[in-house]
């Protein structure tokens, strides 16, 4: 694992984009000024409502997903894989081979995206911390889904928003993220806290401070599946993203996740690499302070761009960041497939690989030993660079229609335009300054 493509990310990543960025920025930011200007004309009244939208799931498709035996198999699934890893990390050897570093920075963090996208919220499911809370919670007879206390709503989805940020530092500033150590300290805080959090709240802290349920959950309000009234629909994504809960803390959570995307892109640029190369500052302080930037940056601007809209007199303005927090999601889905679809599909396969040795003693308990990484992709540029940037733009796009629905709902006659003349902005400096740093890197 000595080539160079595999030491960024934690462990890997490549990108090339042989296309003229000049080009693609101004016809993404043309893409999304000429869709604002479509719904401005076409679109006068709101057309998705989760409660009212969806036409119900297939029957044996409800029986199924609903039933004890499917639920079953899926926390099966979800503790094996744990187990595995966490065999792999208590016995395997500290080397790059070792799967739990693609299991950990590839499978958990990135394989959860097009999982959420195809199948709902995955994490819920499979989560190995909630199915050891119920394991506890059977053998003392308590009930899963409420602890000794309850959850204060001030909290909102704040830690899963810091949860995550944790990660991301892991992942991208922390200089020994590819030694086993701190990936084995960092698993085991987020189990032990998972626990105890479960333990004193119930099953409501999974829903709000699992920082990988609530990234799962926010990416699975773009899947085709859908509840209402507890039944299984099958309804648009756009109508499943008007779903999402306000809470407090979305924006951070948001952030957090466009943010450290976008810092991904640019300390990889030519400019930060020769900054941090000739500055006399410490690399960790200036990577920190990098990450943290792009953080709060984007945090700020979507903050600002909403709250400076049009708003009525039962409209807080500092509500609206919050309430138009979805829209973010399918922008922050477009621009994992452009980052870190290479670094799924290409150090994706090579874990699967690796994991059939977890100890490195030469052994092939899963009989992919002896496969090798298909790299189609990589030599497909042209390919690969505009399917990067056609969901940079189709994630912004889907996000200006998402954030216009609700716009209607919200702000007064008066407004309901003009007033998002400061969100498209943003919206628009979203787009090319993430393109930018996209061809940059």
């Amino acid at each position: 694992m000595s080539d160079g493509r595999y030491l960024a990310h934690g462990i890997g990543g490549a990108k090339d984009l042989p296309i003229s960025p000049e080009l693609a920025i101004a016809g993404a930011v043309a893409a999304l000024t000429v869709s604002f200007t479509v719904l401005a004309l076409a679109w006068r009244s709101p057309r998705y409502d989760a409660a009212t939208s969806g036409r119900p799931a297939l029957a044996f498709v409800q029986e199924v997903v609903d039933s004890t035996a499917f639920r079953v198999v899926l926390r099966v699934l979800g503790m094996a894989v744990f187990a595995y890893g966490a065999y792999a990390a208590v016995l395997g050897q500290d080397l790059l081979t070792n799967p739990v570093f693609g299991m950990f920075y590839v499978w958990w963090w990135v394989g959860l995206v097009p999982l959420s996208l195809l199948l709902g919220p995955v994490w819920k499911a499979i989560s190995p911390v909630r199915t050891i809370n119920l394991a506890f919670a059977k053998l003392s007879g308590s009930d899963p889904d409420h602890g000794v206390f309850t959850y204060p709503e001030r909290l909102g989805v704040w830690p899963a928003a810091i949860g995550l940020y944790a990660f991301v530092w892991m992942e991208l500033v922390y200089q020994f993220s590819t030694e086993l150590g701190p990936v084995r300290l960092w698993v085991a805080t987020y189990v032990a806290v998972m626990l105890l959090g479960g333990a004193l709240f119930g099953n409501t802290f999974y829903e709000r401070a699992d920082p990988f349920e609530v990234y799962s959950s926010l990416i699975a309000k773009l899947s085709p599946w859908g509840r209402r009234d507890g039944q299984l629909v099958v309804r648009s994504p756009l109508a499943n993203l008007d779903s999402v809960t306000v809470r407090p803390g979305l924006v951070a959570v948001m952030a957090v996740l466009f943010g450290s995307t976008a810092y991904d892109s640019f300390r990889e640029s030519s400019f930060w690499v020769r900054h941090i190369q000739s500055s006399e500052t410490s690399v960790a302080l200036l990577n920190n302070l990098a990450l943290l930037g792009f953080v709060v940056g984007v945090g700020l601007v979507f903050a600002v761009g909403t709250a400076a809209t049009g708003v009525g007199p039962d409209t807080p303005r500092w509500s609206l960041p919050d309430r138009f927090a979805h829209s973010v999601v399918p922008i922050i889905v477009g621009y994992m497939v452009a980052h870190y679809l290479t670094y799924l599909v290409e150090v994706g396969q090579l874990t699967l690989i690796q994991a059939s040795d977890p100890l490195g003693t030469g052994q092939d308990l899963l009989g992919t030993g002896d496969w090798s990484v298909n790299y189609w992709l990589s030599y497909h540029p042209t390919l690969l660079a505009n399917t990067k940037v056609l969901a940079v733009v189709l994630g912004h796009v889907v996000g200006v229609v998402a954030a216009h629905d609700r716009a209607i709902k919200l702000l007064p006659k008066r407004h309901q335009l003009t007033g998002q003349l400061p969100l498209l902005l943003a919206m628009v400096f979203f787009t090319a300054g993430g393109l930018y740093l996209l061809f940059a890197a």
